[in-house]
């Protein structure tokens, strides 16, 4: 039976292989449960931060919340909201034709392996693009 865990093992198994750079992969409980806390530090959470979506539009609950999304590497893949960048230090990275080391860019590996286990990363949004986040849901 494929389940949300699996569908992690499997893309992590594959990122992990092929050497791909993940900077640090810890669960959101490390940090406390804030949320706010860690959005600027370089860390990878594990899916399940019970918090609402970021962002305009009305309160509801995030993917994160049933642990069917995880951001990776938010400096290198910054959220962009409303011209703001989420972390601050992924303003570096905001030039996606400028490929570096732990990157999701469209048709790079770490976007193709979630693709594999049938996830959607946010980098495909046009309004506010989300390049950390993959999603099972594509929400």
């Amino acid at each position: 039976m494929k389940t949300l865990f699996s569908d992690l093992v499997h893309a992590f198994s594959g990122l992990y292989s092929a050497r791909f750079p993940i900077r640090r992969l810890r669960p959101i409980d490390a940090y406390g449960g804030n949320d706010e806390s860690v959005r600027s530090m370089p860390t990878t959470r594990l899916p399940f931060n019970c918090r609402y979506v970021i962002g305009p539009g009305p309160r509801r609950w995030s993917a994160h919340a049933y642990g069917e999304a995880i951001d990776v590497n938010p400096v290198e893949n910054p959220y962009l909201e409303s011209g703001r960048v989420h972390p601050r230090a992924g303003r570096a990275y905001l030039d996606r034709g400028r490929v570096r080391p732990g990157m999701a860019v469209r048709g790079g590996l770490l976007v193709r392996t979630f693709a594999t286990v049938g996830w959607q990363w946010g980098g495909r949004w046009t309004g506010s693009p989300d390049y950390q986040h993959f999603s099972a849901t594509g929400g």
